[in-house]
């Protein structure tokens, strides 16, 4: 069962169920200092870590997909490495519909077996606070919308660490559409004024196979549900509804007769993502329109310059 985020998560300033959690979130903060005295190993292959402060819908996988495809472009033999959890198939799923994955329940073997097979580059989607693993390259995602949320750590708010940790880091993804850009940028180099901050901006790359004189109710189960709202209403698309749910939600069969039952009675045609049509009982496609969208890289060579 996947259960949503608190909404107080996302509050600009911590309220007091918030402060009530913060003392769990001290003793976390506590163990994982411990676990970072933990040797970590080099490896052969490249490694490039896409993670997240933030916990959940920051476009880490998105961003995993881009750089694979600029990597291959380029001639050289990458590949993804993602730790296995069972309630993440859909993303697993999509990183395999786009290039070689290394799956297993640890990260070290699934690099092993990357290097046997005489990969370039591992890119990892996900495993920043891997204590275990000293990558050679490490990207930090945001996304615009939720940012920090209400700045806090695990469970009090959703940082798996403190934002002031940014001073450690080198490279900043801000993932959505392009907002709040100036201010987010501000914030971070208060933080490390030597960091590189990239940006991306989700790009439809199926829009014409939708109408804009046509309605639509749109919903999904990832992390950044309003960013894809705002996606498609600014490429032009009049959404009357929309529904969100958690993030690698599993859908009924329930849920996905009241999701046509309401898009009925709104006369709309009916929107989600390529991550949601993983978990889609396939007797329903016919019925939903999958919207697929893609990472672009606002300076491209900017980040090429950063990974070659």
């Amino acid at each position: 069962m996947n259960l949503k985020k608190p909404n107080f998560w996302d509050y600009k300033k911590p309220n007091f169920i918030a402060y009530f959690l913060s003392p769990i979130a001290l003793i976390i903060s506590l163990f994982n200092s411990r676990l970072n005295k933990t040797i970590k190993k080099k490896f052969k292959i490249k490694t490039i870590c896409v993670g997240n402060i933030y916990i959940g819908g920051t476009g880490k996988t998105s961003l995993s997909i881009k750089l694979n495809k600029i990597l291959n472009e380029r001639n050289f033999k990458s590949c993804f490495i993602k730790k296995f959890y069972k309630n993440q198939i859909d993303e697993q799923k999509l990183l395999k519909n786009n290039g070689k994955l290394f799956l297993s329940s640890k990260r070290t073997d699934a690099i092993i077996n990357a290097e046997k097979e005489n990969f370039d580059v591992a890119i990892f989607d996900d495993g920043l606070q891997d204590k275990t693993i000293k990558y050679d390259l490490r990207f930090v995602c945001f996304n615009n919308t939720n940012w920090i949320g209400n700045g806090m750590r695990i469970p009090a708010g959703p940082l798996r660490e403190s934002i002031q940790n940014l001073k450690n880091y080198n490279h900043v993804f801000l993932n959505g559409n392009l907002e709040n850009i100036d201010f987010l940028e501000n914030e971070i180099l208060k933080i490390n004024p030597k960091i590189t901050i990239h940006l991306g901006k989700y790009t439809p790359t199926n829009l014409n196979e939708f109408k804009k004189e046509e309605k639509y109710l749109v919903f999904s189960g990832i992390g950044n549900h309003q960013t894809f709202v705002s996606m498609i209403k600014k490429n032009g698309l009049n959404i009357l509804k929309d529904i969100e749910f958690p993030d690698h939600y599993t859908y009924t069969k329930s849920d996905l007769d009241n999701i046509i039952n309401e898009a009925s009675n709104l006369n709309c045609k009916i929107i989600s993502t390529e991550k949601d049509y993983q978990r889609i009982n396939d007797g329903y496609f016919g019925k939903i329109k999958i919207m697929k969208s893609e990472l672009m890289i606002i300076d491209e060579e900017k980040l090429i310059n950063s990974i070659i």
